[in-house]
């Protein structure tokens, strides 16, 4: 069955595109086609189901959306990739582990394409580089800095949200949180990381690492 890429167009606000989320999963069949949503979103901070509010530190004026997936707090804004993933995981066989495994699977090899190593870190779900990799150098040269963010939902076997990529981005706003419940962790983008690029050009090897990952023939739709 064909995997669905949909490019959405603008910057859709999150609630919008969550609320198109739970409708699609609630209205799928076990023929409906896999979809993957890529977009950027308007500023905007969302903290996950079991989400601690004292990990919003000075949300200023960007605004909070308490949601439904899994995860602490994190940011959305523009020049973030964001790709909401909604896969029939029980179609394609696998278990919630291993389907975040695949996740950050595809992430790291998105980024290995443009020559920036990355890795996992135990028990901190998401994608890291090395710090000494940021041009900034702000980070010591053993941190880890998180440079991809991952929060999903599982209902009756399907999922929804899915997985974020700083590509470029104004980073200021991860002061304002403890990043996914972290206090003190980095943050950083690809343009930090020494690769000016574009959230289509990511976006085109995201998606190709995805159908990898779901092993599908792969219908591009743009809204």
């Amino acid at each position: 069955m064909a995997l669905q890429l949909r490019w959405l167009s603008g910057q859709p606000d999150f609630e919008t595109i969550w609320q198109a989320m739970q409708d699609y999963t609630n209205a799928r069949t076990a023929d409906s086609p896999d979809e993957i949503w890529l977009l950027e979103h308007p500023p905007v901070y969302t903290l996950g189901q079991a989400g601690k509010p004292e990990h919003i530190l000075n949300p200023q004026t960007i605004p909070v959306v308490k949601t439904d997936r899994g995860g602490q707090v994190t940011y959305h804004g523009p020049g973030q990739l964001i790709a909401y993933c909604l896969i029939d995981l029980r179609r394609q066989g696998i278990y919630v582990r291993e389907y975040v495994t695949r996740l950050e699977d595809a992430i790291i090899a998105t980024l290995a394409h443009f020559s920036i190593p990355s890795q996992r870190k135990d028990n901190a779900p998401g994608v890291y580089v090395q710090g000494k990799q940021v041009l900034n150098n702000l980070y010591g040269r053993d941190e880890l800095v998180k440079i991809a963010a991952l929060g999903v939902k599982i209902r009756n076997g399907r999922s929804y949200h899915g997985l974020s990529l700083n590509v470029d981005m104004d980073l200021r706003p991860f002061l304002g949180i403890n990043p996914c419940g972290y206090a003190g962790l980095g943050t950083t983008d690809m343009q930090a990381c020494g690769q000016s690029l574009t959230l289509s050009q990511v976006g085109q090897v995201l998606s190709l690492q995805l159908k990898h990952q779901f092993s599908a023939h792969t219908e591009n739709v743009y809204e």
